[in-house]
């Protein structure tokens, strides 16, 4: 894939996760993160935004998956 086809996906990700509620957001995270994983597969420069989208969607994952267990 090329930098633009990278930047078209990454939009479209963007679109989705600014519509999405919280349990759609933590169904696209593991795209987020296989965009991230070709990108640097490839040598095409993440971008700083999108580290810090994958980093936040991770950490809503982690809290979701804590706020579920029992005391």
């Amino acid at each position: 894939m090329t930098a633009h086809d990278f930047s078209a996906e990454i939009a479209r990700l963007e679109r989705q996760l600014r519509e999405a509620n919280l349990e759609t957001r933590l169904a696209l995270q593991p795209s987020v993160s296989k965009v991230i994983d070709r990108m640097r597969a490839e040598g095409v420069p993440v971008p700083t935004r999108l580290r810090l989208l994958d980093a936040a969607l991770v950490e809503d994952a982690l809290e979701a998956k804590f706020d579920n267990l029992p005391i």
